[in-house]
């Protein structure tokens, strides 16, 4: 996944390397945690809810906490976010739930730690047997293609229901982009695949590794042999730059780097740009200046074509990054890859840039930063390759991305979608959750109906 950065040494030695991707919030002790809820005021009408893309009854598990109940706190987030413990450690509680904190204000400082306790819960959870239960056989098989946060969390919902579910997933782990695509240090060691071999303990859900829609698998053959189809796609494709050299050594995709990363045994084999540039403005090229920064290189600059303020990265965010030594330029976009005389990437220049009547427009001036890598996290794509079958394609899209109905239905009937391959949405990992968990629900509700009338 690294070879366009075969010919850089090496970062070194992994173990101390380890150390700098442990947790980068430390989790909260049970006293820490207790003080803490208690600072909640267990609002009636809570706003936290509100911004709560899963819908979490937060006062609730924060009550259930103070009163030492950790599985009746654990049980309520589960209730509506299967993935909650991974949720609470990458979901940006600061601009969601903590922002509508009624704590949230000057004279405070600082809203409730809603991650924190949500953390604290899930990690401290101890159930004799699984939470929650299947129903009665329903005799009905859905084909869940993705085992990513939208497919998994499809895939428990329709279990509960009583359904049979077989996950097909085009990689050798499930999980996703808790596996593949968050920073190392946010999901540390094996939690991704410790969260979903909890979630599977339901029973009835079947993962298949190496299915990928558009090549061993067609929308076709799934409909004909299950009785609903849902589609966790996610986004599979990096977007270009589209200039040339783009193709050099030295190049590469953001995403290619961090999934290697996160597989990596040896840290220290991994290679390591000295001086490496990040494009970007989300939370992927946070992750990986951090990482880069963590890996041991001297200079890490990330440059966005406009301001910090409009960056999809959160301030929080941001301010880690710069508290880490990376520093942030804004005002420039990509204009040319160079390259040296041994034909790999020495840098790459930037137009500066400024708005005029609301357009980003070019200056006329030019940045040149030396680099030994640079690495592309302008955003994740729609990999058209999935719904290249004759039936996948007549699938309806809007912008790229899939188009759903109110109920998580796609233009086909039976084929049903969520999770970041949609149209609405932030591109979140608690949102990815929900849309799973709303369109089993659909599902349910629709083969049910069917079975009715039938």
């Amino acid at each position: 996944m690294t070879d366009a950065l075969s010919h850089l040494p090496r970062a070194g030695d992994g173990a101390a390397l380890k150390a700098g991707f442990t947790d980068l919030h430390p989790p909260l002790t049970q006293r820490q945690a207790i003080i803490e809820s208690q600072r909640c005021l267990y609002c009636y009408d809570a706003p936290c809810i509100e911004a709560c893309p899963s819908d979490i009854d937060i006062p609730r598990f924060i009550r259930e906490i103070s009163e030492d109940n950790i599985n009746g706190a654990a049980q309520t987030i589960l209730e509506q976010n299967i993935l909650g413990g991974s949720c609470a450690r990458v979901c940006p509680t600061e601009i969601l739930c903590e922002q509508s904190c009624v704590r949230n204000h000057d004279a405070e400082c600082q809203p409730v730690l809603i991650g924190l306790l949500q953390r604290h819960a899930i990690d401290h959870m101890h159930f004799d047997g699984h939470p929650f239960h299947r129903a009665a056989d329903t005799g009905k098989h859905i084909a869940v293609v993705g085992a990513g946060p939208a497919g998994l969390s499809c895939g428990h919902r329709l279990a509960m229901h009583g359904h049979r579910v077989t996950i097909l997933e085009a990689e050798a782990k499930p999980g996703g982009l808790n596996e593949y695509g968050i920073a190392k240090y946010k999901l540390v060691d094996d939690y991704a695949q410790r969260e979903i071999a909890f979630l599977l303990k339901i029973g009835g859900i079947e993962i298949r590794h190496g299915q990928r829609l558009g090549d061993n698998l067609t929308l076709d053959a799934l409909q004909r042999d299950y009785d609903a189809v849902f589609l966790g796609l996610g986004l599979a494709a990096s977007r270009q730059l589209g200039l040339i050299g783009e193709n050099a050594p030295g190049l590469m995709p953001a995403t290619e780097y961090i999934k290697t990363l996160r597989q990596a045994s040896d840290l220290g084999s991994l290679p390591l740009a000295r001086r490496c540039v990040v494009i970007g403005a989300g939370n992927t090229a946070i992750d990986m200046a951090m990482q880069m920064v963590r890996l041991g290189a001297d200079e890490v600059t990330l440059v966005y074509r406009r301001d910090a303020e409009a960056m999809s990265a959160t301030g929080h965010e941001q301010a880690i990054a710069k508290a880490n030594g990376v520093r942030i330029v804004t005002w420039a976009q990509p204009k040319q890859v160079l390259i040296g005389d041994d034909g790999r990437v020495s840098g790459m220049r930037f137009a500066r840039t400024e708005t005029r009547d609301g357009t980003l427009v070019a200056t006329g001036e030019t940045l040149d930063i030396p680099a030994d890598a640079v690495f592309k996290a302008i955003g994740q794509a729609f990999a058209d390759d999935g719904l290249s079958d004759d039936r996948a394609s007549r699938i309806a899209r809007d912008g790229g991305k899939i188009h759903i109905d109110d109920s998580f239905r796609t233009s086909l009937a039976g084929v049903y979608a969520g999770g970041d391959c949609v149209v609405p949405g932030q591109d979140l990992t608690v949102q990815a959750v929900q849309h799973g968990k709303l369109a089993a629900q659909a599902i349910h509700q629709d083969i049910m109906a069917q079975q009715e009338v039938a």
